[in-house]
């Protein structure tokens, strides 16, 4: 039987090796915490809470700027010291929401609000938007709007994203090792909206002890099953996992709803679970801290605006000096230049690499060998799109299928040449999605 996967793609060295093996680790902020008040796509949320304010873990103090947006909760307990814009990861300056962590951690008790099966699949929906859920694979799409397509009763497949194809990560591979029922759980929270689907746990085979694991637990599931994927970089890009395990085709202009598919990483179907089983909002995640640099490479339960710095000392700190370091992973992360930075909604890994491949590169001219068209999951060709790009032809950029471009970096990967060229291709996707925008 062939395995399921996608044309194109490549097989990075995944350095999984140094952090698969690390039980996930509960860890407590000591400093401030810092909450962006933009943790997801579409409009920021709204502080609730002034200066001065004494706040509770789990106390909403941000809530959603409208339909396509997320509500803040804190993390921890303690008083509002600022409202203010702080540097994120990217480096923007966002306006944030800054708690002075009291060191007591009270809560302000979490409870189911009803049994699910009582539940109407409305009163889901609102739990899911009320907790706070946004795409945790990096994204950060709103997940309650994900949750509710024109057509429901069209959805015919709900995919657990448990790929985890990026190099390095391996938090969700702890996630379903260690909480397997509770993202088993997740999934059928979100089958409970969609009479007509079926779930699908999509992992790939270089993870043979989750796959089995989750059969055991599926087998009396007639609405689940697990599929083994082949392991290959960008298997868990949405595109790429919705054709190996449907056949299925979308493109840049359709979402996965279009061809009856809805699609979750699996720490958001666990935050599903835990928003409404056990009535928590989102205030924590799974961050993987890994990497040649790194003195001990591990798991973490980090609370969410808790800084990079203090998850990095947790894990021992770095054992010779970093010549890169990637919020995410090697492939679609992008590189920090200030840990003093707090974690968000959509954190998934801190990576801190004693060489710097990449800048040490020296581009030089196409050799037209079409390595980058083989590897192409979008089926497009990259060195052409790049040279359209560097000379700002963004006509020819669309007449070319610029816009079926992912950003996976496979064409960059590959390239002899060692072109810049999803750097290229991105910065121009900027533009045209901008003017789509407008």
């Amino acid at each position: 039987m062939a395995k399921l996967t996608f044309v194109g793609g490549i097989h990075p060295y995944d350095g999984k090796e140094l952090s698969k093996d690390k039980p996930i680790q509960d860890i407590l902020p000591k400093g401030e915490l810092v909450y962006p008040l933009s943790q997801h796509i579409g409009a920021p949320a709204k502080a609730i809470v002034a200066k001065g304010d004494r706040v509770l873990a789990g106390q909403k103090i941000a809530e959603s700027g409208g339909f396509v947006s997320a509500p803040v909760y804190a993390s921890v307990s303690g008083t509002v010291k600022a409202i203010e814009p702080r540097r994120v990861v990217t480096g923007d300056l966002i306006m944030s929401i800054v708690v002075e962590n009291d060191g007591l951690y009270e809560d302000v008790g979490f409870y189911p609000s009803a049994p699910l099966e009582k539940l109407s699949r409305e009163e889901i929906i609102d739990i899911i938007r009320e907790a706070g859920i946004v795409g945790m694979g990096g994204a950060g799409f709103p997940t309650h709007v994900k949750l509710s397509p024109k057509e429901p009763e069209e959805i015919d497949y709900c995919i657990a994203n448990c790929a985890e194809c990026e190099p390095y990560l391996t938090s969700d591979y702890r996630r379903m090792l260690e909480e397997p029922e509770k993202l088993i759980g997740g999934l059928k929270i979100i089958l409970k909206l969609f009479d007509n689907a079926r779930g699908i746990l999509a992992v790939e085979d270089n993870k043979p002890d989750c796959i089995s694991l989750l059969r055991q637990l599926t087998k009396d599931e007639p609405r689940i099953s697990v599929k083994a994927l082949k392991t290959k970089y960008p298997q868990g890009g949405e595109r790429q996992l919705i054709y190996a395990t449907t056949g299925r085709k979308i493109n840049s202009t359709m979402l996965p709803a279009d061809v009856g598919c809805v699609v979750n990483n699996v720490d958001t179907v666990v935050a599903i679970y835990r928003a409404v089983t056990e009535g928590r909002p989102l205030i924590e995640r799974i961050v993987t801290v890994t990497g040649d640099a790194v003195a001990n490479p591990r798991n973490f339960r980090v609370k969410i605006g808790m800084s990079y710095q203090e998850i990095l000392d947790e894990a021992g700190g770095f054992k010779t000096t970093p010549e890169k370091i990637i919020c995410g992973g090697p492939m679609m992360g992008f590189g920090m230049f200030d840990l003093n930075v707090p974690t968000t909604k959509t954190s998934t890994a801190l990576l801190g690499l004693s060489k710097d491949d990449v800048s040490a590169m020296e581009p030089g001219p196409c050799i037209n060998c079409g390595r980058c068209v083989e590897v192409c999951p979008g089926r497009v060709i990259p060195s052409r799109l790049a040279d359209y790009a560097e000379h700002f032809d963004e006509e020819a950029f669309v007449a070319n299928h610029g816009m079926e471009c992912c950003e996976c970096g496979c064409c960059s990967f590959i390239c002899p040449a060692k072109r810049p060229l999803t750097q290229e291709i991105k910065s121009m996707r900027k533009i045209q999605l901008a003017k789509r925008k407008k």
